[in-house]
């Protein structure tokens, strides 16, 4: 199965999350599939945890080293498209690459996002439950 995989994906699973478990065992054996712009945003989420007090500098550059570990094929998208798509659904453009990457290899979007998921259903792009034991 391939998955397209949101930010908050590999950020949950980097810093031990509660929903690491349940996101292991929804995405092992699949391939991940992610814009190009993901290393970017996950440093951009990891800036910002720190400026926020939610974790260390050292603590964010262990999660980022360890995204480096998880295997995940990058692609473009096209970013006029993207910010049409953010325009018209009132959402973040990264948040638009994903939903891209979704509708043109048509799989299926595992996000923790609550707008994102909303919007990927009103779009009709089938949205992976993440389920807590």
């Amino acid at each position: 199965m391939n998955i397209i995989a949101d930010t908050n994906i590999f950020l949950a699973v980097a810093l031990n999350e509660p929903e690491k478990e349940p996101i292991i065992r929804i995405t092992s054996g699949a391939l991940l599939i992610a814009p190009e712009s993901l290393p970017f945003e996950i440093g951009n989420a990891l800036s910002a945890m720190i400026k926020r007090r939610q974790i260390t500098k050292q603590e964010a550059l262990a999660a980022e080293n360890f995204t480096h570990s998880i295997q995940v094929r990058l692609v473009p998208v096209e970013i006029q498209s993207c910010l049409q798509l953010a325009i018209k659904k009132n959402i973040y453009a990264y948040d638009a690459y994903f939903l891209r990457c979704a509708i043109s290899l048509c799989h299926p979007l595992l996000t923790l996002d609550r707008r994102m998921r909303q919007v990927a259903e009103e779009m009709g792009i089938e949205v992976l439950d993440i389920v807590m034991e």
